[in-house]
C-alpha cells in the first residue's frame, strides 16, 4: 500500500511562491507598485485587521454568502433529486435548466437589482441563483448514476415514496451532491464580491473596489489573499463534512 504523503506537503508550493515573490520584490526585478512584497501585504493586511475594517468587511460578506447559499442549495437539493427519480419532472425542467444556466450570472445582475432594488435582498438572490444551478445538476446526476441494483434492491424490500427516497435516492447521490455544494459554494464566493463591487458599500469586493480606487494596492492584495483562504477553509470544511455525512464513500 503506498504511503500517504505529508500532510504539509500542500504547503510546500505556495510558500515557494510567496518565498520567490518576496525575493524578487526586493531585488526589484518587479514592479512592486503593482507587485508588492508579501511581508508589505501582510503587513497592510494586519493594519486592516487592528482597524476592525477586515474583519466587519469579512462578517458582511460571510452572512450574505449563507443566507444566498442556503437559498440556493436546498430547493436545489429537492428538485434535483426530484429530476433525477422522475422522468416526467426531468423532461419538464431540463430545457429551462438547459436555456439559463449558461447565461452568466453578472449580466442578470442589472435585472436582479430592477427587480430587489439595491438591498440586501437582491444579493442573496444573485447567489442563491448561481449556487442553485451547479448543485441542482449534480444531485440529479448523483441520482441518475446509483446502481440499478440498490434500486431495485430496495423496491423489492418495500420501499417506497418518501422511505425510497430518504433510504435509497438520497444517500446515494450523496457523494455527487458534496461535489455540487463544493462548485456551488466557489460561485457564491465569486459572486458576492462582483455584488459587492456593483452595488454595495461593505464587504470584501467593496474593500477590494475602494482599495483599487484609491490606488492601495497592498490592501487590494490583502482582500485577494483573504478571498483565497476562505475559499481554501471553505473546502476543506465541505470534505470535512462530507467525510462524516458520506462515512462509506472511499478516501484516496
Amino acid at each position: 500500500m503506498p504511503r500517504r504523503p505529508p500532510r504539509g506537503l500542500p504547503l510546500l508550493s505556495p510558500l515557494l511562491i510567496l518565498a520567490v515573490w518576496e525575493g524578487l520584490a526586493r531585488a526589484r526585478l518587479i514592479d512592486v507598485r503593482f507587485f508588492p512584497a508579501p511581508t508589505a501585504i501582510l503587513a497592510a493586511a494586519w493594519g486592516t485587521a487592528q482597524s476592525g475594517e477586515l474583519w466587519a468587511d469579512l462578517g458582511i460578506s460571510l452572512e450574505r454568502i449563507g443566507v444566498g447559499f442556503v437559498l440556493g442549495t436546498l430547493p436545489a437539493i429537492v428538485l434535483g433529486v426530484l429530476m433525477g427519480l422522475i422522468p416526467l419532472v426531468r423532461m419538464t425542467c431540463m430545457p429551462v435548466v438547459s436555456a439559463i444556466y449558461p447565461i452568466p450570472k453578472s449580466a442578470i445582475l442589472p435585472l436582479i437589482m430592477l427587480i430587489f432594488g439595491i438591498g440586501e435582498l437582491a444579493k442573496w438572490v444573485f447567489i442563491a441563483i448561481g449556487v442553485f444551478f451547479p448543485v441542482l445538476i449534480n444531485a440529479m446526476v448523483g441520482v441518475l448514476t446509483i446502481d440499478r441494483i440498490y434500486m431495485d434492491v430496495g423496491r423489492n424490500y418495500g420501499a417506497r415514496g418518501l422511505n425510497f427516497l430518504l433510504t435509497i435516492a438520497l444517500p446515494g447521490a450523496l457523494p455527487v451532491i458534496f461535489a455540487g455544494i463544493k462548485l456551488g459554494f466557489g460561485l457564491a464566493l465569486i459572486l458576492v464580491i462582483i455584488a459587492e463591487i456593483v452595488a454595495s458599500r461593505a464587504g470584501l469586493g467593496f474593500l477590494i473596489w475602494n482599495a483599487w480606487q484609491i490606488f492601495d494596492v497592498e490592501k487590494l492584495y490583502s482582500g485577494l489573499i483573504v478571498i483565497g483562504i476562505l475559499g481554501y477553509l471553505s473546502s476543506e470544511a465541505i470534505d470535512a463534512l462530507e467525510r462524516v455525512v458520506v462515512p462509506w464513500r472511499p478516501r484516496a
